[in-house]
């Protein structure tokens, strides 16, 4: 069973869950405009939200939009945190290199996932335990070989 949280809001039209079990709830423009190739944008969806002390929430982008027509979210994940108040936008940005896309108020355009977030505290030390990955950054596990059968 999927636990559940009250979270207040203000909208016109609330984000929408598509599918049971889905994690993110749909977000929509409440603007129209059209994003050119390249082009970036804030773009408004109407909705202010209150989470509870211990969440956060974090505006990610949509598949579909992401796969068929380069729409992404600049940002992402863009966090919205428990003690913000202000309307949730969503910078996107049109990756096609050819094609404008037009969004109209009411489209589809992010997903916004709620979840329990933990507070770290930061204890300084002299030197940090040891582990098998130790400071191997970016592509310290490899790329370009794949597991046999693959």
């Amino acid at each position: 069973m999927i636990p559940n949280v009250d979270v207040l809001l203000v909208a016109d039209t609330a984000p929408q869950y598509a599918h049971p079990g889905d994690a993110g709830a749909d977000l929509v423009s409440a603007e129209s405009l059209v994003l050119e190739p390249g082009e970036r944008a804030l773009v408004g969806t109407g909705v202010s939200i209150a989470l509870p002390e211990g969440f956060a929430a974090f505006v990610v982008p949509r598949s579909g939009l992401a796969a068929k027509h380069g729409i992404t979210v600049v940002n992402s994940p863009g966090t919205v945190d428990a003690g913000y108040r202000g309307e949730i936008k969503v910078t996107l940005l049109n990756t096609d290199a050819r094609e404008p896309y037009t969004i109209a108020a009411g489209d589809r355009i992010a997903q916004l996932i709620v979840m329990p977030v933990t507070r770290a505290n930061f204890v300084p030390v002299a030197t940090l335990p040891g582990s098998a990955r130790g400071e191997g950054g970016f592509g310290s596990s490899g790329y370009g070989t794949r597991p046999e059968g693959q």
